[in-house]
């Protein structure tokens, strides 16, 4: 039976005796289940979309590049503050803890690289861009032990968590743990839309506009792209925009990616999730929606408090169901891109596809480790060599996708400056100073 808001009184009191929850996400909690439980999706009419306008996402080429004065510059930097999302662990990927402390490139984290990236701009610039980590109880404990490791660096580190709400027994509609899962199992972290009250009830964004920070630049920890952008930074200022999503142009592996759309007079992410099952096909095509979300957000600091303060931000609720233990839960989740259509005088801009170079699966590491790409100063450059302006399709079989055994498969990585697309699939190894051209397919 599908649960209803007569449900709610009963999950309500349940939660109040959750002692492992804060206030804060106790009344969190409670908002998000009686917003679903009450339906209140909002319901797009699919006539009423438009393609936005280069005013609404605006071409990267067409912002004004900032000039070369370097006083300029630390003005634009001493207004920053730099967030990434590091709730994800590396399980995925056959690695323990969180996932920011994979070794991309030279030795180097994810996390090594975000640090010397920051360090490097604040040496140059005699700025102090503070540096924002938001942990879920997941990975929070890991975290707290790495960065002690860049406490010698020119970089202040700030760690906060995300909130940690239960998972909800679907049959029964009560929390997990109240019926005694009391382990990590029985609590979920809701999804990075939860970034801007959690920032807010965390202390860290009052501390950070007594600073006189202005905006943050939220980004998944795992996007090697995702680098500060002063060219951006610079228009949103002064254009006072409170909110900017970069997005970047579909390619065939994006079909699925959240696009921008202008609806009723504003800008706003459309989700395959929204989309009827009868424009399924439009929405994944090229054509008609050719781009899509990186995830890389810019937001006034100021609007976030005002937004959080007012409960504002109401964005779509994505249900996540799951088997865990044999028992069917529920998980409510959010999306920061989700929070865009809140936000006033909010823009897209329309970045190259280099601001968009994420490692979710080893096919990823093979590129980013090879000669394709050059480390300089902690950022991850494409080679020049490369004439072809999207990278090669690479599809490596179940024997490549825990790191370990990715490795423990090359003597030494490839060169694949020439390849379009590989494939390889059973027990394939490879020897040292291999080159790979076009396509090739291998199997055993």
């Amino acid at each position: 039976m599908a649960a209803t808001t007569e449900n709610l009184p009963q999950l309500k009191s349940a939660v109040d005796g959750l002692t492992d929850m804060s206030e804060n996400e106790k009344s969190g909690f409670i908002s998000l289940v009686s917003r679903y439980l009450s339906g209140e999706a909002q319901h797009i009419e699919w006539s009423k979309i438009q393609t936005p306008t280069d005013e609404t996402v605006v071409p990267y080429e067409k912002m004004v590049p900032v000039s070369e004065d370097v006083s300029e510059t630390k003005n634009l930097l001493d207004k920053l503050v730099v967030l990434k999302l590091n709730g994800g662990l590396g399980t995925t990927m056959g690695c323990t803890g969180p996932k920011s402390v994979i070794e991309v490139r030279d030795g180097l984290t994810f996390l090594d690289l975000i640090v010397i990236q920051i360090e490097n701009l604040n040496n140059k610039y005699g700025c102090k861009v503070p540096l924002v980590l938001m942990n879920s109880f997941n990975t929070h404990d890991d975290t707290q032990k790495i960065v002690e490791k860049y406490t010698n660096s020119n970089v202040d580190i700030h760690t906060f968590n995300q909130s940690k709400y239960p998972r909800v027994v679907a049959d029964e509609f009560v929390p997990w743990p109240s019926k005694g899962k009391t382990d990590k199992e029985g609590w979920y972290p809701p999804g990075h839309g939860d970034v801007f009250p959690a920032l807010m009830n965390s202390g860290k964004l009052d501390t950070f506009l007594s600073q006189g920070k202005e905006y943050v630049f939220v980004a998944n920890s795992d996007n090697l792209g995702a680098i500060v952008d002063l060219t951006i930074l610079k228009h949103l200022i002064q254009n006072k925009n409170e909110y900017c999503m970069e997005v970047t142009p579909k390619t065939l592996a994006d079909v699925k990616g959240g696009t921008l759309i202008s609806y009723e007079g504003k800008v706003q992410l459309l989700e395959i999730a929204q989309v009827p099952d009868e424009h399924v096909n439009e929405f994944k095509s090229i054509e008609k929606f050719k781009i899509f979300n990186t995830n890389n957000l810019w937001v006034n600091l100021k609007a976030i408090k005002k937004l959080v303060e007012a409960e504002a931000l109401k964005m779509e609720i994505i249900p996540n169901p799951k088997e865990v233990d044999g028992v069917k839960v529920l998980q409510l989740e959010t999306a920061a891109g989700a929070a865009i259509r809140f936000f006033d005088n909010a823009i897209g801009v329309n970045v190259p596809r280099s601001r968009f170079l994420p490692v979710k699966a080893s096919s990823d590491l093979l590129l980013v480790q090879s000669d394709l790409y050059t480390l300089v100063d902690g950022f991850v450059t494409r080679n020049k060599a490369r004439t072809n302006p999207s990278n090669p399709s690479i599809e490596l079989g179940p024997e490549f996708k825990k790191v370990a055994n990715f490795l423990g498969r090359f003597k030494s990585i490839p060169s694949i400056v020439e390849l379009d697309s590989l494939k390889v699939s059973g027990d394939v190894w490879f020897g040292s100073s291999v080159v790979l051209k076009v396509y090739i397919y291998i199997y055993m």
